[in-house]
């Protein structure tokens, strides 16, 4: 693989990631659609950048746990693209059979400013350290760690996954402010289901190609 070949891989990884962690409407998806909602696009958006930051420190620590043994990643890719496709379906199906609206109270009379929405979505996101299971499927399933990859690619990797993670809130709450006046509740457990689809259909892939590569080829 050429320099600028690692690079491309590099970033469309990191960024499909960032979306894919980001994407499911569990709780902080939630709530930064009802702050857009109620209280503004900004609101929503500092709601999104404070998980967006939980998120790539869980990356982190994934990635370090990870690199740590990444001669061994190389040498069994088939059976952990497997066992991280396995994971991936898992939390598909829950997603899609998951009601996010359900657990949710609204905040329709609370008023707080862009460092409140900020830090207790971080603090939020970084409560839930379950991320870390959705991180290491993905990471698995995309085989985001090379052998060949440097501190330069490691730290590329992780601006791509917070930059992938940036790019879906900016895009979710540009939408709903758009389309507040016809948005509601079932729309959020639509938007699991197709999240939820999306995730098992590729994860299924996965584990086909990982099965192929192990046992065929």
């Amino acid at each position: 693989m050429t320099t600028v070949e690692l690079l491309i891989y590099i970033i469309f990884r990191g960024l499909a990631i960032g979306i894919l962690v980001s994407a499911p409407m569990g709780p902080i998806g939630v709530l930064c659609i009802q702050r857009t909602l109620n209280k503004g696009r900004r609101s929503g958006l500092a709601t999104g950048i404070g998980a967006s930051l939980s998120d790539l420190f869980y990356a982190m620590l994934t990635g370090f746990g990870l690199s740590i043994v990444v001669d061994f990643i190389e040498n069994n890719q088939a059976p952990l693209q497997i066992a991280g496709s396995l994971v991936l379906t898992c939390f598909g199906i829950y997603l899609y059979r998951q009601n996010p609206a359900r657990n949710i109270r609204k905040r329709l009379n609370q008023k707080s400013s862009f460092t409140q929405d900020f830090a207790s979505s971080f603090l939020l996101t970084l409560s839930n350290p379950l991320i870390l299971l959705l991180l290491i499927g993905l990471f698995a399933r995309l085989n985001f760690f090379l052998p060949e990859m440097k501190v330069g690619h490691y730290i590329l990797g992780y601006v791509s996954i917070i930059l992938g993670a940036f790019i879906w809130w900016l895009t979710i709450t540009f939408i709903i402010d758009k389309v507040r006046s016809r948005f509601n509740l079932r729309s959020l457990w639509l938007i699991n289901r197709g999240i939820g689809i999306i995730i098992i259909i590729m994860s299924l892939v996965g584990v086909g190609t990982g099965f192929y590569e192990y046992f065929i080829k």
